[in-house]
Order: structure tokens, then C-alpha cells, then sequence
């Protein structure tokens, strides 16, 4: 396997970073965004059975908040973030795989749903993972997403001079939605609706369209 099947090793310090990071993430993140998180999920189905992803698992905060009756499969880059997120499935049947969310390892079209929660603005390249997400969704299909973005045209001069540092070792701060879904015109958006720092983090739900079959 090549470094363009998994970009996220060209990075070897976010690799790292995470890896340490992870014994102190639910300390950090767990309170603050629980809200958020219940909130985003609640776009999951609870009537039909239905095969999800969950790209960018960490350590499985999502995990308490998630309808039992759907078939998960959880993706991680990092063996700690997943070390961390299994104990958190032992009433629910989950399927933990060690990959890249910006070339993820399943066929096209295997997905029902797919959830990224704090994973778009982290990654190198976020049109790549949405695009990656695209291609593994089926049409109809629904993309739950929970993530940072800066609005189109917005100057934000210290999250970008931030940004020059944290985008090493943990987080993007000047990626702008806009841009990145211009890359994958498959999928529409249902709603978008801000939820913590003044609209800074943002809840996006977007779906797949019926007459974009890869197959």
C-alpha cells in the first residue's frame, strides 16, 4: 500500500500527536461538545436497521448516543484513538477498522449513513475525505456532519495564523465548508445549523443524490 492510499502517513507528526494526545481527548472534548454531538446524531433513522460508518471514530464519544439497531462500522487512523473507543461498544455490535478516512478502505456504495464528527477540519485534505465519503455512500444516502468552519470570505486572522501551527499536530482552523463540498457536487445540503462558537462549529446533514449511482 502506497503513501496515496494512505495520505494521512505523509503526516507523521499528526499521527504522533494523536497518539498522545489520546489519554487526555475525552478530558478536553467529551463535556464541552455533548450537546452538540446528541444533537447531530438525532438525524440517524431509529425505525429501519441500516449500515453505518462512522469515520474518524476517536475514541468512540459517539458511541453512547448512537440507535442500537443500526450495523456500525468505526474507522480510526490511530490504534490508540480505537484502543480508547471499544470499551464503549460492548452493549451495541460495532466493527472497528484501523484506516484513512481520506481513502477508506470499502467498496462504493456500501454505506447507508455516514457520520463525521470533528474529522473534516482535521485532516490534511478535506475534499478528499469528503469525497472518499461520497463515493462509499449510497444514493439517498446521508452524510451527519459536526465540525469547525470558517464562513466563505471570513477573515478570521487568528484562527489562520493559528492554523500555520495546530494543522501539524491536531486540527485544521481555516477550512470553509463551502470549498470543501464544491468538490463533490453528489451531495446536496438538508440543513446546516450553527451549534457552539457562534456558529464557528456547525451542524451539516447533506444526502447523496438518487441519480448518482458509481455502479
Amino acid at each position: 500500500m502506497t503513501l496515496h492510499d494512505q495520505p494521512y502517513r505523509q503526516n507523521p507528526l499528526l499521527r504522533l500527536s494523536y497518539s498522545l494526545i489520546a489519554p487526555l481527548y475525552d478530558a478536553v472534548i467529551e463535556r464541552p461538545m455533548r450537546r452538540a454531538r446528541q444533537q447531530s446524531l438525532r438525524a440517524l433513522p431509529t425505525d429501519t436497521s441500516k449500515r453505518v460508518l462512522i469515520s474518524g471514530v476517536g475514541t468512540g464519544l459517539d458511541l453512547p448516543w448512537l440507535p442500537a439497531l443500526h450495523h456500525y462500522t468505526a474507522l480510526d487512523f490511530n490504534p490508540a484513538m480505537l484502543a480508547r473507543a471499544r470499551p464503549r461498544s460492548e452493549k451495541m455490535g460495532v466493527q472497528f477498522v484501523f484506516g484513512d478516512s481520506m481513502a477508506l478502505p470499502f467498496p462504493d456504495e456500501h454505506f447507508d449513513h455516514v457520520i463525521l464528527h470533528l474529522i473534516v477540519a482535521v485532516v490534511p485534505e478535506p475534499q478528499r475525505c469528503l469525497s472518499e465519503t461520497m463515493r462509499v455512500l449510497k444514493p439517498c444516502g446521508t452524510v451527519i456532519l459536526f465540525d469547525k468552519f470558517l464562513q466563505p470570505q471570513q477573515r478570521a486572522p487568528l484562527r489562520r495564523l493559528f492554523n500555520v501551527v495546530t494543522r501539524r499536530f491536531a486540527t485544521r482552523m481555516d477550512v470553509v465548508f463551502e470549498e470543501v463540498l464544491s468538490s463533490t457536487p453528489e451531495l446536496e445540503v438538508i440543513s446546516d445549523t450553527p451549534m457552539l462558537g457562534s456558529g464557528w462549529f456547525r451542524g451539516i446533514l447533506l444526502r447523496k443524490s438518487a441519480n448518482q449511482s458509481l455502479k
